[in-house]
């Protein structure tokens, strides 16, 4: 129903519009005058300006008195010394080296303990450090003649840290006991460790 109504009015748009184009075409417009065209010089032609020159001379430097020249020194001619070496040798008092008695010398090492060389610090379980759990451990273990930990015993307060404790100490090293000169294990060394979070 509304297409019937919307096609005349359609229509007659399209009818008006075709006459109004065809009056446009058929008349007759005239331009307006053209302008003059604008000009533009691509080489413009620059005004040469003179330069000034100033006569300018240049002082005259003062005359430089040079320095005085540096006093002359005299060369000494050394002395050649007169008295003789045995009248020199005449003054030094007699030494009498010491006499020593090889059967006496002992060059044997003291006996003495194991001593550490190197100890390295356990790391910080992670699992113990995110639950802010801190402890102490007590290490128990021997060292042997080449000065190595054997036998490693580790106690703590909590199981999480028994193996960074043990890890730690196998990384030791020792000087070894020395008895009667001779490297020996030594045995029942205790160390003990603190695991403490940084403030």
């Amino acid at each position: 129903m509304r297409f019937f109504v919307v096609l005349p009015i359609a229509a007659i748009i399209t009818v008006g519009l075709f006459l109004l184009m065809r009056f446009f075409i058929s008349g007759d417009i005239t331009l307006a005058e053209k302008q003059d065209a604008v000009r533009f010089d691509i080489n413009p032609k620059v005004q040469e300006l003179e330069v000034r020159q100033r006569d300018v001379k240049p002082e005259r430097s003062k005359d430089v008195k040079p320095p005085p020249p540096p006093p002359a020194i005299e060369k000494q001619k050394a002395v050649q010394p007169q008295e003789g070496i045995a009248s020199v040798t005449g003054s030094i008092p007699d030494f009498e080296p010491p006499q020593l008695n090889r059967g006496n010398v002992n060059f044997q090492v003291s006996d003495r303990d194991a001593q550490p060389l190197v100890r390295i610090e356990p790391i910080y379980p992670p699992r113990a450090a995110e639950r802010g759990l801190e402890g102490t451990c007590q290490g128990m273990f021997d060292v042997s003649a080449d000065g190595k930990p054997y036998n490693i015993r580790v106690k703590c307060s909590s199981s999480m840290f028994v193996r960074a404790a043990t890890r730690a100490i196998e990384k030791w090293k020792y000087n070894p006991k020395i008895v009667d000169g001779k490297a020996v294990a030594r045995r029942g060394v205790v160390t003990p460790f603190k695991f403490q979070l940084a403030d």
